[in-house]
């Protein structure tokens, strides 16, 4: 039996290289085999840091008798879905619409040329909760491979021309306030005001919808949207889903209260939190804000950072074998590090334990006394901690992830004064220019300085151009904003549909799929339409090109009906409307370096209308804001639309001229 996954580039596929299954990786050649064999394809969708992939791998994949199963009757395909989400997307709204719910580890059993015909999750053993044992229902597929051939055969079919068709967006309006409002009123119907947050257990922070209320909140006072994101972010921070000594956040909360997480930390959920508590720290002042971005960010970087200076995917849920054993305590451990019994009030750690037998998992219900003392405490537990067994690390680096951190440290860089975290912005941005990026279009991920074979896609080049277009903000190098204007115009090209509005989250040169996928909705991460369209107005801000924010126009205005039905999964596209309904909002502060000017910078940056572009420095062609800016002395240049102010050299003018821009 070959062993087709051991030189994979995917952590996930290394892991079960040596299973008894016979796999193969995703591909033509995959589905040729079963053509031949004339046998079904079962296809295995998971990921790195998934809890539940490793159970079905432990119980299943790795029994040779499961696995004798799988080989005689099946081509047995396993995907990264991290590799390939746009795989991923069409066999999980295959697996949602068949049974209603989807996750991972996702079962597909499809025909050979890729078309399901039945779906699911997480199969056990044995019988239980009304599912069959994993062995039973191989047995059940292949007898109706069999016994039922043009039954099943037609079923695929049926299946597969109900897929793609996304959700019904209804009639486009354009954008407006009123629209706006009414998104923010139905979000706090939603709202959990005991526990901030929306919805139930388990509870997924809501990046995108906090992008929203921040960006909204910057444009008109809301009392609503203020609490929304004030409750949420400080219940976020002060619970079990944040590492209370590490700093960064899991993937959720398996509770409705933030206690217990579900232990994996994703890049991703770390680069887009990071970025939020840099607003809320802008807008508020807040020290927790503050903290917990930088946290964050240390924590990506520290934790997630590779060699080549990129970031990694994320660090596993598991630790050999056992979910959180890395992260939990009991109060004698407490008091064995610290020697005070006080300490586990302070972390939230009980006799009875939050987590399983007797265990807590640390938390902050309130801020400490003693600042310094608590400092000193969480430096000890985790030295503690560190010599514990660690969970492993999914090395991949994801380009369009990366362009989410490389996004969120550029501002939090600039918000706070701390050049380190734009230097490395730069370093990341360097890997994506340099590795990413083969002869013009965007590869997903690389591994050790070496990109892979899977084509980038819409969120990828959105999330790439937009981070580069942020370095050059950050930076002022003109390199940036070259490369991102380049790619926008490949995304333009390759991923624009029949009509003016349409993208598709696949190139149209990409290996093609039963069905072309193009999701509206966000996810854990935006949308690749909403993040594009975002990409476009920030970029015909910084160019001057008025074709980007038409383009970005006429997304938005298709996607509205999302926003006015379904806010909490349309928060990134309301976050681009928010820009559009406040700009297009230019800064520039030119003249000598000094004080002066950084006053000046730091007025610019603390504005918080969505969209706005602020470039500092000295009058140079790298940028189009800073260009024919000559000035003798320190000078801010506030445009909004075709209207500019006078240039203001004070910080008095300036204010002004900044609040002015709210009203």
């Amino acid at each position: 039996m070959a062993n087709r996954l051991a030189t994979s580039m995917s952590p996930y596929l290394q892991q079960h290289a040596d299973n008894p299954v016979d796999w193969w990786p995703w591909g033509e050649d995959a589905l040729a085999e079963a053509r031949r064999r004339d046998v079904p394809v079962f296809i295995s969708i998971g990921y790195a840091a998934c809890h539940w992939c490793h159970v079905m791998a432990h119980e299943s994949f790795e029994d040779a008798e499961t696995a004798a199963q799988l080989n005689d009757e099946f081509v047995c395909i396993k995907i990264d879905r991290e590799e390939h989400p746009d795989v991923d997307a069409v066999y999980m709204e295959a697996t949602q619409a068949l049974t209603g719910q989807g996750g991972w580890p996702m079962s597909v059993f499809a025909t050979a040329d890729g078309k399901p015909f039945y779906c699911g999750t997480y199969y056990p053993t044995t019988p239980m909760h009304g599912l069959p044992s994993f062995r039973q229902l191989l047995a059940a597929v292949t007898d109706s491979w069999r016994n039922r051939r043009q039954e099943l055969d037609e079923s695929a079919t049926a299946i597969a021309a109900q897929l793609g068709h996304g959700v019904n967006l209804g009639t486009t309006e354009a954008v407006s306030t009123p629209m706006q409002d009414q998104a923010v009123a139905r979000l706090m119907r939603d709202f959990d005001r005991t526990n901030g947050g929306f919805g139930g257990a388990p509870k997924f922070p809501p990046a995108t919808v906090l992008t929203f209320l921040l960006d909204y909140t910057g444009r008109r006072t809301s009392p609503d949207a203020s609490t929304m994101i004030d409750q949420t972010c400080e219940a976020m921070a002060r619970g079990g889903m944040y590492d209370q000594l590490a700093g960064g956040f899991a993937r959720y909360s398996v509770d409705a209260t933030w206690t217990v997480p579900h232990f994996e930390k994703m890049l991703y959920d770390n680069a887009l939190l990071t970025r939020i508590y840099t607003h809320w720290y802008r807008a508020t002042g807040s020290a927790l804000g503050r903290r917990i971005a930088m946290e964050s960010a240390d924590f990506m970087l520290r934790d997630l950072g590779t060699a080549q200076g990129g970031l990694a995917s994320a660090l596993d849920a598991d630790t050999e074998g056992e979910e959180g054993l890395t992260y939990v305590w009991t109060p004698q451990q407490i008091v064995d590090v610290l020697g005070d019994p006080a300490a586990c009030a302070t972390f939230g750690v009980t006799e009875e334990g939050t987590f399983e037998r007797g265990m807590s998992v640390l938390q902050l219900p309130h801020d400490p006394a003693d600042l310094d003392q608590y400092a000193e405490a969480k430096q000890a537990l985790l030295a503690a901690r560190n010599k514990r067994p660690q969970p492993t690390r999914d090395d991949k680096v994801v380009a369009a992830w990366n362009g989410m951190a490389i996004t969120a440290l550029c501002e939090l860089g600039r918000q706070i004064g701390e050049d380190r975290y734009v230097d490395a912005a730069q370093r990341i941005g360097d890997l994506l220019l340099e590795v990413h990026i083969v002869d013009g279009r965007v590869r997903r991920v690389s591994r050790d300085g070496k990109a892979g074979e899977a084509t980038g896609v819409l969120e990828d080049y959105a999330w790439i151009s937009t981070a580069f277009l942020q370095l050059h903000t950050a930076t002022g190098e003109r390199r940036w904003l070259d490369a991102a204007t380049e790619l926008i115009d490949v995304t333009m090209e390759h991923f624009a549909g029949a009509g003016p509005a349409e993208f598709f989250d696949t190139a149209d040169d990409a290996p093609a799929l039963i069905v072309r996928p193009a999701e509206a909705v966000d996810g854990p991460t935006p949308s690749g339409i909403a993040t594009f369209a975002g990409t476009l107005v920030l970029a015909a801000a910084l160019t001057g090109n008025d074709a980007y924010r038409s383009t970005a126009e006429l997304i938005c205005a298709r996607l509205t009906p999302l926003v006015q039905g379904a806010p909490r999964a349309a928060g990134w596209i309301a976050s681009v409307n928010e820009a559009l309904l406040a700009g297009p909002v230019q800064i520039a502060v030119t003249g000598p370096a000094g004080a002066d000017r950084d006053r000046l910078a730091d007025l610019a940056l603390g504005y918080r209308g969505a969209g706005a572009v602020v470039m500092v420095g000295t009058p140079n062609a790298n940028s189009p804001l800073l260009d024919e800016r000559a000035s003798g002395t320190p000078t801010a240049y506030v445009c909004r639309g075709f209207v500019c102010e006078l240039p203001a050299t004070s910080e008095e003018q300036l204010r002004g001229q900044l609040a002015a821009l709210t009203h």
